[in-house]
């Protein structure tokens, strides 16, 4: 088998660090047993590992001292419908997000206003790809209940002032829920400083974890509804749900290997010099790319005049070609992997215009990259164009 050049990080980091393959395999196998449901020694041991994750990721994200209140969810997708159910209800009201934003939170805020009455102001990015947070400002009105955003973009990879956003909430008394799917691992992410309420993340992705395990960092003060119900194996006696954390967000059976695997991607990512490490290294490397292709006749890149405030996501188009023939030219050809289409996130594209061209190629690198990978992907760009050209040159004949 050829070697892939593997630059689709943005929809899964591949491949994961041994470590952590290590760490999942070794705990299923001795410690594989439901935790929290029994006083035995391997059932202690097993919420042991959970509890020490729960401590690790509130410290990561700096979310306050209480490690109940990271709770665990299936995904950023399960998180974010979580905190938006959570925190909008059944009675109405007013919320605001982005056209940066994923599906995974276009589409809870659409079926809320569908369901609930809810009103949802959708904010537009200007210059580079970065929301103005003045225009978060002026679209807080008196019952708006919740502000919701990504921290980066997982289309252009700009990375907004969350911060910034997150003080205007603080004092306007709203909440904000931020979507860390793509700079978590990446980007220092600091709660507390940001004013951040809720942090939703997936493990799948710059965490180093499986697929199947994500969660919410949920802040001292913040008040998320419970939106499920069901077992926990504490107080079984008791008819209705248990209301403090992390029980109040969580219910049925933990996912324990996916706990056990994001615990070891945090060892993985401060074995790297932490989030500011591998942020350093990635963007190094997109440096490489984007010089290297900015340049060349018929390459569009789309929102990336800089790499200031960026994460390592590129999309682009060769001018003439819908992205997925480009896609499939990079992989056939070129045994380059990269995502190509709308990538979920329909808003972004619809601004952009390159919705009604089927999308982009979505570069997007990891830690396991190397020159190697990128100058594969410069010299298929390039070889693309000059087909490109002949194409074009033999329709006109």
């Amino acid at each position: 088998m050829r070697e892939l050049f593997y630059l689709d990080n943005g929809a899964t980091t591949w491949p994961k660090p041994d470590s952590v393959h290590r760490a999942m395999s070794e705990f299923y196998r001795d410690y594989g047993v439901n935790p929290g449901r029994s006083g035995y020694d391997r059932a202690i041991e097993a919420e042991e590992t959970v509890q020490k994750c729960r401590k690790r990721l509130m410290n990561f994200f700096n979310g306050g001292n209480d490690p109940d209140r990271l709770v665990f969810a299936y995904n950023a997708t399960d998180a974010l419908n979580q905190v938006i159910q959570g925190v909008l209800g059944t009675s109405g009201g007013h919320a605001i997000s982005t056209n940066l934003e994923h599906n995974s939170v276009i589409r809870p805020l659409y079926h809320m206003d569908k369901r609930s009455d809810i009103d949802v102001t959708w904010i537009p990015f200007v210059g580079g790809g970065f929301i103005d947070p003045d225009d978060i400002r002026r679209a807080i009105r008196s019952d708006t209940k919740l502000v919701i955003m990504n921290h980066g973009s997982n289309v252009i990879g700009t990375c907004q002032p969350i911060g910034e956003v997150g003080r205007i909430c603080r004092e306007m008394g709203v909440f904000f829920a931020v979507d860390v799917s793509q700079t978590a691992g990446v980007v220092p992410i600091d709660m507390q400083e940001m004013c951040i309420d809720a942090v939703c993340f997936t493990g799948h992705k710059s965490l180093f974890g499986p697929t199947g395990i994500g969660g919410i960092c949920v802040a001292k003060d913040a008040v998320i509804d419970s939106t499920r119900w069901g077992g926990t194996g504490v107080r079984s006696i008791l008819k209705y749900h248990l209301d403090e954390y992390p029980y109040r967000l969580e219910a049925g059976t933990l996912n324990t290997m996916g706990i056990a695997g994001l615990l070891a991607g945090q060892e993985f990512i401060e074995s790297r010099g932490g989030p500011e490490g591998i942020h350093e290294y990635e963007m190094k490397l997109m440096s490489r790319l984007w010089n290297g292709i900015k340049d060349i006749d018929r390459v569009i890149i789309y929102c990336f005049d800089s790499l200031e405030n960026h994460i390592p996501v590129l999309s682009m188009n060769v001018e003439g070609f819908e992205a997925v023939n480009t896609g499939t030219l990079l992989d056939v050809d070129y045994d380059i992997a990269t995502r190509t289409g709308l990538h979920c996130a329909p808003l972004v594209h619809e601004q952009m215009g390159t919705a009604e061209i089927k999308g982009t190629v979505r570069f997007s690198l990891g830690p396991f990259n190397t020159e190697e990978h990128i100058d594969a992907a410069i010299e298929g760009i390039r070889e693309i164009v000059k087909m490109s050209l002949g194409w074009t040159k033999s329709l006109k004949m």
